[in-house]
């Protein structure tokens, strides 16, 4: 199903350009028509079924706008010394189209419920993890993603971490993840069509930007994750999770979810201590062994195979985080041709 958009705005020109935009980069979520004149306007609210009426400020006086299930106002900074009308949220039709789009999803998704449902997929869902902090998570995390892209895979990378590094490797200027958290919490609205909306999408992957304050992602239930996880991976065909270095009951329900789990280790002392203690001392590793890939960063060697499958990635000196993260996708161990959790390397002693 498709958002039904009309748009009512005098201005011709820019009614075809948001229009063009929106049919050629948005067409699998939108279905747009617009109108220019008063007759017009009404002509489609009593005749068709809109979800969504973008109306400019010179228009809106004539719509009878109880008849859409989101009415919002198009508006510029000309318009500020004008009467506008309260009630329906404003948009500023000069900004980026992308940025229109996203604030139509997101409105839409909080008065939708859960009627509106987006053609689903059902993503291969990779967790990256370690016990200890510093290891290279989200350097395996996006080459990973990054090599899932270049196979012309449809890419989400979700970081559940508590504090987030995302913005070193991927640039966008979408809404905060804090709004997807305010949706879970409230359980009330879209959160597949919210996801849409307040997603980025550079390097030919899609992401979620950093929440607002480190407490918004602190609050999250098990529940919410679990939520959170599931329709991330209803947008994609693979979804890769960088985790925080906690074993809490948020990861382990990830963890439950998952198809694949990227152990990461590096050749620190107490990396390997940690990692020691958590394959011989906890009862979550006998659980996920089985998909378990442990992955050794930084040049680390590994002297015991403690898992069926493991990679070796190499040692890249460089300070910059994307050429890391470009080099390591490069390597013959991080692609997804082959289920991950099958590969197999030759460890050095």
């Amino acid at each position: 199903m498709k958002v039904k958009l009309f748009i009512a705005t005098v201005d011709v020109l820019y009614a075809k350009l948001i229009s063009d935009n929106i049919s050629e980069h948005h067409a699998g979520k939108i279905e747009v028509s617009t109108c220019s004149t008063p007759e017009g306007l009404n002509d489609a609210i009593s005749k068709q079924k809109n979800d969504v009426a973008l109306i400019d400020a010179v228009l809106i006086e004539y719509a009878d706008i109880s008849r859409v299930k989101l009415p919002l106002l198009l508006w510029s900074e000309t318009d500020t010394d004008k009467a506008l009308p309260d009630g329906p949220e404003k948009i500023n039709k000069h900004q980026r189209i992308s940025s229109i789009v996203a604030s139509i999803l997101e409105q839409f998704a909080k008065v939708s419920g859960n009627s509106y449902s987006a053609d689903s997929k059902q993503a291969r869902i990779t967790a990256v993890w370690s016990p200890a902090g510093g290891v290279g998570k989200t350097s395996v995390s996006l080459a990973y993603a990054l090599s899932c892209a270049a196979e012309d895979k449809e890419v989400f990378y979700l970081s559940l971490e508590n504090f987030l590094s995302t913005s070193c490797y991927l640039s966008g200027n979408g809404k905060s993840i804090s709004t997807a958290f305010e949706m879970l919490e409230k359980h009330d609205g879209n959160l597949k069509m919210l996801i849409q909306g307040i997603s980025c999408k550079d390097k030919g992957i899609t992401f979620l930007c950093a929440p607002e304050n480190y407490d918004d992602m602190c609050i999250l239930s098990c529940e919410n994750v679990r939520e959170l996880v599931t329709t991330c991976a209803e947008l994609s065909d693979e979804l890769v999770i960088d985790l925080s270095s906690a074993c809490d009951p948020r990861v382990r329900e990830v963890f439950e979810l998952t198809d694949n789990v990227l152990l990461v280790t590096d050749p620190s002392p107490v990396t390997c201590t940690k990692l020691t203690q958590f394959i011989t001392q906890n009862n979550v590793f006998e659980n996920i062994k089985e998909k378990v890939t442990l992955v050794a960063n930084k040049g680390a060697i590994i002297h015991e195979a403690v898992t069926n499958s493991m990679i070796s990635l190499p040692l890249i000196q460089s300070n910059d985080t994307n050429e890391v993260c470009r080099a390591l996708s490069k390597t013959a161990s991080i692609n997804c041709s082959s289920n991950i959790s099958q590969v197999q390397t030759t460890f050095p002693v």
